[in-house]
């Protein structure tokens, strides 16, 4: 379909490309995101005993801190917590630490397919010559990437208020009986563990949490990132397949003078794409499920200690915790919005085309593809929930929902 880039005079086909320079548009930032929690999977040329024992070990001691920090919260809520507000208060943050555990340890497992995502990411922007093509992948990039910006401050901003600033805005108990003075932790701890009122174990244990929050947020972005950014690639290589198949009648100057040639590579370029999002799904769904049941739970319980605590000052870091959940499924369900819609659109395009002028019975390929447009693969939620603005709407009518029953039976 395309010439040979070493053959081409044209400004619009590029005599000299530096791929990975676009490359790493679109995979640099989650890269980093993922490769400080040690859930980065390393290319098999750089793969070496000595980083899979770093990897693993990254591994090991980032669900060490996370689940150091919730085993205590649990004996504290099971021995020591007796009214019913306080034990409400701690499901929350109990089933956020279980949802990273679940999430963390799914993506580290999917590595290998995580691996060929990325390949296949390189691997287009190697064969992507063409300027106008290369004008909508970098588009689609560098949307990606401000999806993991706005994330990563929500995400990082509602850590930050819950570990920092309510802690702090508290201030320190003094205990006269005991003349002990100490800081509230935001995950208490049982004192038949360790008694966290005296120093330096108090300081010690606010600061693991701490880290432990940094962990669990990096994470929540990592997750969030990696989807954005998969989804986001299928989504421009659909809208440069909707250009192909616009110009399959009368070419391109970067495409094959033989009709037969440009179809051909149309549809192993569709069929490619699709292969890519089922790869997508294979590597999201598990993931996406833990999102959208453990976000319904949390936003829910959000909003009940958001309305119990509104005189106590606190309300504003339950607020930008429920407003990071709230976008944290926003994404996932609006990028599943966009891919469906996008291949959709491929089937409109390619109706819409001057089809009746191919010779013979050419135009049957054009049927095929309209066919598998329209019953194409759609990212779910554990292959349950089909990802899309209607299904956010759902999750947060039932949040909704929960929260009203749960004021009912608390009131």
């Amino acid at each position: 379909m395309r010439k040979s880039p070493c053959t081409q005079n044209s400004n619009s086909v590029a005599t000299v490309y530096n791929y990975e320079k676009y490359a790493r548009l679109s995979i640099q930032q989650i890269r980093w995101i993922m490769k400080s929690i040690g859930i980065w999977p390393n290319s098999l040329k750089s793969s070496s005993p000595i980083k899979k024992y770093v990897r693993v070990l990254m591994n090991v001691i980032c669900v060490g801190i996370v689940t150091f920090v919730f085993i205590p919260l649990i004996f504290y809520v099971v021995f020591e917590v007796e009214d019913t507000y306080s034990t409400l208060k701690f499901i929350g943050p109990f089933s956020f630490c279980l949802m990273i555990i679940v999430k963390y340890c799914s993506l580290a497992l999917c590595r290998k397919d995580i691996r060929v995502c990325i390949e296949h990411i390189k691997s287009d922007w190697r064969n992507t010559w063409y300027h106008d093509d290369r004008v909508i992948m970098t588009r689609n990039a560098e949307f990606g990437r401000r999806l993991i910006v706005i994330n990563g401050f929500f995400a990082y901003s509602g850590a930050i208020f819950y570990h920092i600033a309510m802690p702090f805005g508290m201030g320190k108990i003094t205990e006269r009986n005991s003349n002990l003075t100490y800081l509230p932790l935001p995950f208490p701890v049982a004192r038949m563990i360790v008694d966290t009122r005296h120093s330096p174990i108090n300081e010690i244990f606010f600061w693991i949490q701490f880290a432990s929050a940094v962990i669990s947020q990096t994470v929540v972005t990592a997750t969030c990132g990696l989807t954005a950014v998969l989804a986001v690639h299928a989504y421009g290589r659909l809208e440069i397949l909707m250009q192909w198949i616009v110009h399959l009648v009368d070419g391109r100057e970067d495409f094959s003078d033989n009709v037969d040639d440009r179809l051909a590579i149309i549809v192993q370029e569709h069929v490619r794409i699709l292969c890519f999002i089922e790869l997508i799904e294979k590597v999201l769904h598990k993931v996406s499920l833990v999102e959208v049941v453990g976000n319904t739970l949390n936003i829910c319980f959000l909003g009940y200690y958001t309305i119990m605590e509104w005189e106590d000052g606190f309300a504003i870091t339950y607020i930008i915790l429920l407003m990071s959940f709230v976008f944290n499924l926003f994404i996932f369900c609006y990028i599943g919005e966009l891919v469906a819609e996008q291949c959709k659109r491929v089937s409109e395009i390619s109706y819409m085309i001057d089809w009746y002028r191919l010779s013979g019975r050419k135009s049957l390929a054009i049927v095929l593809m309209i066919a598998m447009s329209n019953s194409s693969i759609k990212l779910t939620a554990g292959n349950i929930i089909e990802l899309s603005m209607s299904s956010f709407g759902d999750v947060i009518k039932t949040s909704v929902a929960y929260l009203n029953m749960l004021r009912t039976l608390t009131t």
